[in-house]
């Protein structure tokens, strides 16, 4: 069960993650944490090829859901080990903001994390990952190789990563 919420992340109530998924006016949050390391590159992972939802594009280094009665930042330490086996990272917040698609509707909170981390993608989640410069990230803008969310968000928040460094 997944919590349904405000644009203030006030719980409503919840409903199941199938529902929402096929509900593109109810709002649910989601977490995302961009990882960089200190050369100032951006970690980004390639969804499986068998994700129903954009495989095997390139995408955020974690991101997902928040279960109903989680706090945010233990969803995103859930996902961050469950995804890349990370768990000793110092998570800054940058910004929320809704996402709109036909298939959903999310209340993005998205976090950095800046270090010498050495991510171990799980498989199952996630095809492969490495880091990237920002110069080839903006170079793969509108090439259809990253997901439309990530170009979204990296406009938004690039300049913000990288003043973290």
């Amino acid at each position: 069960m997944l919590p349904v919420v405000d644009v203030n992340l006030n719980v409503i109530k919840q409903a199941p993650r199938e529902f929402l998924h096929g509900a593109s006016e109810i709002l649910h949050p989601v977490v995302h944490l961009h990882i960089i390391d200190r050369e100032g590159r951006l970690y980004l992972q390639k969804r499986s090829d068998t994700k129903d939802f954009l495989p095997s594009l390139w995408d955020t280094a974690v991101g997902g859901h928040v279960t109903y009665g989680e706090f945010l930042i233990e969803a995103l330490c859930r996902e961050a080990s469950e995804e890349l086996g990370l768990t000793d990272f110092n998570p800054i917040f940058l910004k929320s903001y809704v996402f709109e698609s036909t298939r959903e509707r999310e209340l993005v909170n998205v976090f950095a994390a800046v270090g010498n981390f050495k991510p171990v993608p799980d498989l199952n989640e996630v095809s492969e990952g490495r880091f990237w410069s920002f110069d080839e990230i903006n170079r793969s803008i509108g090439t259809g190789i990253l997901t439309p969310n990530f170009e979204s968000e990296f406009r938004m928040i690039g300049q913000s990563l990288l003043a973290l460094l």
